[in-house]
């Protein structure tokens, strides 16, 4: 090779490394609108998730809810229909404790006369008898009255008579019977109620 030879090829040479570092260098790739474009479908998916998550739970709790309220009214509706059985013969014993208040007054007054027909009272009394029984087995018991504690819940008091012997709000009288169909009342027992003597009273005051 001649010296112009290598000459021109260093040349060449220096002509090439100028331009390799004149040439700009390359630029940072920048975000594609089709990944904007995701990003922002991945966005509406979740908010849309989170939505029906919440639409979910609601719609749960709101099933609950007419589950519990439904239950109730199943329990409240059998109990009402078991108060219509239990309490069907409700309105006829109440007629029936008529009956049997005319019996008992016409078996005390025939008591109390000397000339009466045994058989006849008896009669009565077999009558009263049997349908008192009958009220029984339709679960119709009286209510004890005489000697125990006025309770306005059973008794109704008509009168209050001194009592000596026995403390005040006591019933010391029975003037009608009180009566109970099952727990609940019949006919509440008309009473007289004792009350402090007056010989109490003045040792009071």
């Amino acid at each position: 090779m001649s010296k112009h030879d290598e000459i021109q090829e260093e040349t060449d040479l220096a002509t090439n490394e100028s331009d390799m570092q004149s040439e700009p260098a390359a630029e940072a790739p920048t975000a594609s609108p089709l990944d904007d474009q995701t990003a922002s479908v991945q966005d509406e998916l979740g908010k849309q998730l989170a939505e029906a998550q919440k639409q979910a739970q609601d719609n749960y709790d709101r099933l609950l809810r007419v589950s519990a309220e439904f239950e109730n009214y199943k329990k409240r509706a059998s109990r009402e229909m078991q108060d219509v059985v239990k309490y069907a013969n409700e309105r006829m014993a109440k007629e029936l404790l008529g009956v049997v208040d005319n019996l008992e007054r016409a078996i005390a007054s025939a008591n109390q006369t000397t000339e009466v027909d045994r058989a006849l009272i008896q009669g009565v009394e077999l009558t009263l008898s049997e349908t008192l029984k009958i009220l029984e087995r339709h679960h119709v018991t009286p209510i004890e009255a005489v000697g125990q504690p006025f309770d306005p819940n059973f008794h109704q008091a008509m009168m209050q008579l001194p009592s000596a012997d026995q403390p005040p709000n006591m019933v010391v009288q029975e003037l009608q019977k009180g009566y109970r169909i099952h727990e609940r009342l019949l006919r509440p027992a008309l009473v007289a109620v004792s009350k402090a003597a007056a010989a109490e009273k003045q040792n009071e005051e």
